[in-house]
């Protein structure tokens, strides 16, 4: 556990370190559904929470049998746990990370000549790869870099091919957008919590992004630009990048302070990526406006009016 004072002399996590397997993500949305669906005031978060701090975040030692137990707790008592150790630590830290996939959502579905209406709770975050276009990874996060300077990859990258709709994985805010000399043409998407930042990098040349801008509000699984090879050149629009990628990156935030300088908090995305695989946005291709777009696309009630 990292802890550091703030200006207002308040504590915050200085440091995640995003263990979590596929298998423990997954277990633990269909739990969070369940609890909500029972009525319950706990979700995901306290499960993994509990977790956590039992396998001192070791997520290798997971075993399905020990979330349905904690489930089982919770369900009884939802305070059951508040007095172990760390696991306040876990439930914000995980909480931070996580908060924003399960929720109430709505989509319109094409069905039998005309169109099915469905409000739901649920999921609500998607992969940022589109459905139908294939991608490789591995787990990439903590590699060297070495352009400009020597540094740590603090992301995740998904090679494919270019012009591939890239997805906004949760809904938020448009915070920066255009030409950074590493990342290359990039967006980068806030939460409406403020808590998460989503780094979307190496956009195509000459057409990076769809109908974006700084200030627009996106809605997860909506189409925001298209995988490329640009950046490692301070010359705008260059593709200096060897293989297509998508580099996405996740910042975590707990304190104004880490937003940007040496106090920054990124994790390691390879287990979510590989559990948000199962949840692709299906898209087409929009002739008139030269762009994808979703099939489905969702109404996230988070959004702000």
């Amino acid at each position: 556990m990292s802890l550091q004072t703030g200006a207002d002399g308040k504590s915050y996590i200085k440091w995640v370190d995003f263990g979590i397997t596929e298998a423990a993500l997954s277990d633990a949305v269909r739990l969070g559904i369940k609890s909500h669906d029972e009525g319950h005031a706990f979700g995901m978060t306290e499960l993994l929470a509990y977790l956590g701090a039992r396998y001192g975040g070791d997520f290798s030692r997971y075993k399905k049998a020990d979330m349905e137990s904690a489930y089982s707790s919770l369900s009884e008592d939802t305070a059951c746990f508040d007095s172990m150790k760390y696991y306040s630590y876990y439930k914000e830290a995980y909480g931070a990370v996580l908060s924003g996939w399960l929720g109430e959502y709505s989509f319109y579905e094409k069905k039998d000549g005309g169109y099915t209406y469905t409000e739901k709770y649920g999921l609500k975050v998607f992969s940022p790869i589109a459905s139908g276009f294939s991608y490789g990874d591995y787990d990439d996060f903590g590699a060297a870099r070495s352009f400009g300077y020597r540094r740590r990859h603090l992301g995740h990258d998904m090679l494919g091919s270019i012009g591939t709709p890239i997805i906004a994985v949760e809904s938020g805010y448009v915070e920066a957008i255009g030409w950074n000399r590493y990342g290359g043409w990039r967006i980068g998407i806030r939460s409406f919590d403020g808590k998460r930042y989503y780094y979307y990098a190496h956009l195509r040349r000459n057409h990076p992004y769809a109908d974006m801008y700084e200030g627009k509000i996106v809605t997860a699984g909506d189409v925001i630009g298209y995988l490329g090879m640009t950046g490692y050149s301070s010359e705008e629009n260059k593709n200096n990048i060897n293989v297509p990628h998508l580099h996405i990156g996740l910042q975590l935030i707990f304190d104004a302070s880490q937003k940007d300088g040496t106090n920054q908090i990124w994790i390691d995305m390879y287990e979510i990526m590989k559990f948000l695989s199962k949840y692709r946005s299906k898209v087409y291709y929009d002739k008139e406006k030269g762009e994808y777009l979703p099939v489905n696309p969702i109404t996230d009630f988070s959004l702000p009016d």
